[in-house]
């Protein structure tokens, strides 16, 4: 029974990672598109472009977090579900310009290189904690 049980929630923590993979794909297909959209095309100020971008994969991610990778939710009231999901990303996000900044600058990592080692280092990052503290 209790070996069932393991390899039933082994199961389902490989499920939703590779859920959240794709979803995390997706949202940054939607962040860095409308970047590329509201600066080249609009006439939007790239950091700007960056800002609204940013919050519209946020958005993206967070929808397929509810409706498709994770089934229980931990926090009853939606808003500081979502509160606590941004902060989560804009934690990630800190970790993320840190990560490659120390590995260009001090580990003289290309920073195209960096991106990749930040983005997997964050990936976990936002993983974990949404799924421990929001989707239990």
């Amino acid at each position: 029974m209790i070996r069932f049980s393991i390899r039933e929630n082994h199961s389902l923590f490989i499920q939703q990672m590779i859920r959240y993979s794709i979803s995390g794909s997706l949202a940054a297909m939607v962040d860095i598109g409308a970047l590329l959209i509201l600066t080249e095309f609009v006439g939007i100020n790239y950091l700007i472009s960056a800002a609204l971008s940013f919050c519209l994969g946020i958005i993206t991610v967070y929808y397929l977090s509810i409706r498709w990778v994770f089934s229980h939710r931990s926090i009853s009231k939606k808003h500081h579900e979502f509160g606590i999901f941004v902060l989560i990303g804009v934690i990630g996000l800190a970790l993320n310009v840190f990560f490659i900044w120390i590995l260009t600058e001090f580990a003289a990592i290309h920073y195209l290189i960096s991106k990749i080692i930040a983005n997997i280092i964050v990936y976990f990052w936002n993983f974990f904690n949404r799924k421990y503290i929001l989707f239990r």
